[in-house]
């Protein structure tokens, strides 16, 4: 007894010391880009958001965050093929993209009660301020403002090594292994969008959802930057709304799982946010949902291609008791009827038993 009990101690042990270990583990990675934080603290991105307008010439991505940690300052950086423009975006714009979205709702009968439902009475859910330059050799500043809570720098470069120089110099703690993430970039000569993220309250850790930001450049295809996500530690997931003329997916899924379609159709008239990324005109959305659970894997951008146009909409049912009348149930009706027909069989039955035999006359 004594052995099985010291058996359970070393595995919840085990357990909890995974669990601090994935704690204190940094997130250096996400998504688009990499998030860094400095050496003694941490960050965690929950999700990434990223709702991309491609027009055949110009890409335009609003990138929104969930974060979690103590970090009180933060660095991301995101490779780009173009000279890049970067706003501060709506943050009204996913939850409009998410109700144009939202699973199409459906009842759905079930005959049989269930828990919750009479006679059983357990619940039952439905069941559905900018530092000074100091660039180094190979390295550009193309620009660099405050845009709310960000200090953003654009950049160029043309040396992986003098790109981390200048973060560092202008005080973005980056691991050393991303260096050598950032050479497919370079030797495309992309440019980068590094931003500092820090609250607007002094000391404060960043945490929940951060303001969107909305960065366009030119590119004569649809590509989003995923390399970088493969320095992460832990799974990752994104969340991707496509606003092109038409449907769109990834060409592979750059070593993730598949790529996930939860909604494809044509949004006829864009209202609000969604109106200010893409105008006034019709314009055809996909949404799409994938998970990295082994982000060293990611080998690639993503590459999206046109496809048929062909609507798709996810259907959320609401499972409900199949009743009656003023509500009563079905399967009651049923069960009731069952005795009542058996005696009404048995009655004909004595009463066809009781009638004289055809042919036989009484002699009385």
């Amino acid at each position: 007894m004594r052995g099985t009990q010291r058996n359970i101690l070393t595995v919840v042990i085990a357990l909890l010391a995974l669990q601090l270990g994935s704690l204190v583990a940094p997130a250096y990675a996400c998504g688009c880009g990499a998030m860094i934080p400095d050496r003694s603290e941490r960050i965690g991105v929950d999700r990434e958001e990223s709702a991309v307008r491609w027009d055949g010439r110009t890409e335009t991505v609003v990138m929104r965050f969930h974060v979690h940690g103590n970090a009180r300052r933060a660095a991301w950086i995101m490779p780009v093929p173009g000279r890049a423009d970067v706003t501060l975006g709506d943050p009204a714009l996913f939850d409009e993209l998410d109700e144009l979205a939202e699973p199409e709702q459906r009842d759905r009968s079930y005959f049989w009660p269930r828990e919750g439902d009479w006679p059983f009475d357990h619940g039952y859910g439905d069941g559905a301020a900018a530092a000074p330059p100091g660039a180094g050799s190979g390295v550009g500043v193309v620009g660099r403002e405050r845009l709310g809570p960000f200090d953003v720098a654009r950049l160029t470069a043309t040396d992986p090594e003098a790109l981390g120089d200048w973060l560092r110099t202008n005080g973005f703690e980056l691991p050393e292994r991303l260096t050598g993430a950032l050479r497919p970039y370079v030797d495309r000569k992309w440019e980068y969008v590094a931003v500092r993220l820090a609250p607007r309250e002094k000391g404060a850790a960043l945490y929940g959802e951060l303001t969107p930001l909305r960065i366009g450049f030119a590119s004569p295809e649809l590509v989003y930057p995923m390399r970088l996500s493969r320095l992460a530690r832990t799974p990752q997931t994104l969340g991707l709304y496509v606003l092109a003329e038409h449907r769109m997916e990834p060409r592979s899924p750059i070593g993730g799982d598949r790529p996930e379609v939860t909604f494809a159709g044509r949004i006829e008239h864009p209202e609000g946010a969604v109106a200010g990324l893409t105008g006034d005109a019709p314009v055809r959305l996909t949404v799409l949902e994938q998970h990295f659970p082994r982000p060293e894997r990611i080998d690639d951008d993503h590459h999206l291609r046109t496809v048929a146009d062909t609507p798709y909409r996810q259907v959320e049912y609401t499972d409900r008791l199949l009743t009656v009348g003023g509500g009563v149930p079905v399967w009651l009706l049923t069960v009731a009827a069952v005795p009542l027909l058996a005696a009404l069989l048995a009655v004909r039955v004595k009463r066809r038993r009781s009638r004289p035999s055809p042919g036989i006359r009484s002699t009385a």
